[in-house]
């Protein structure tokens, strides 16, 4: 199954930041950078599902140092040539449901465009658990249709069948409560949830890792 992921999303290394932005448009990416930006400075953070370090661009001008990682080795190509000159940020691969860091390690983790990607969230929200510190945070944007009217709904879908083909089975389809509900059950209390978006939309969630 890794591997299907990886080979699903390594097929567009060169177009992937275009294809996301035709799908959901500038406007929301906009939005989610506006929220990135309004964040707190994070200290150290690891990214799951950085693609072409598109997010990871914005969010390390919060953190102290970065780990950002992905499934895909094209894709993290094209993130070491658009972040490789920065000392701050590590690029390597991972796979977020199982990773090599150790225990209550990070001050924050990054989710952008991938929950609702991958086939077992709980189990990448567990891992995330694992590797914060009590009181770290974890930020989550995804990509949602809910909220959408009818005809914007088709639209959305068709445009990412002419981008991306044809979704994977196991793609989620959250509303802010039924992903904070997930994150919430991982053991975080949430400091923020918020519908983003009008003609498309997204879910940014930050949770904190409770105290013992």
């Amino acid at each position: 199954m890794e591997e299907k992921k990886e080979k699903y999303w390594s097929r567009f290394p060169d177009t992937y930041d275009e294809n996301q932005g035709y799908v959901v448009g500038k406007e929301l990416l906009g939005d989610i950078s506006e929220k990135l930006n309004d964040l707190s400075t994070l200290g150290e953070v690891v990214e799951f599902g950085c693609g072409t370090g598109y997010f990871s661009e914005i969010i390390s001008q919060k953190a102290n140092r970065m780990i950002s990682t992905d499934l895909s080795d094209e894709l993290l190509d094209k993130a070491k040539a658009r972040l490789g000159d920065d000392s701050r940020i590590t690029i390597q691969r991972e796979n977020c449901i199982e990773t090599s860091f150790s225990s209550d390690s990070f001050d924050a983790v990054l989710m952008a465009n991938l929950i609702h990607v991958i086939e077992d969230p709980v189990k990448a929200l567990q891992e995330s658990h694992r590797i914060l510190k009590v009181g770290g945070v974890l930020i989550i944007v995804t990509f949602t249709s809910y909220g959408l009217g009818f005809f914007d709904a088709i639209r959305l879908s068709s445009r990412y069948l002419r981008s991306w083909g044809r979704p994977p089975r196991h793609m989620h389809r959250f509303s802010p409560e039924s992903l904070a509900s997930l994150v919430e059950s991982a053991g975080f209390s949430i400091n923020e949830s918020v519908l983003l978006g009008s003609r498309t939309k997204a879910i940014f969630i930050v949770g904190q890792k409770k105290q013992l």
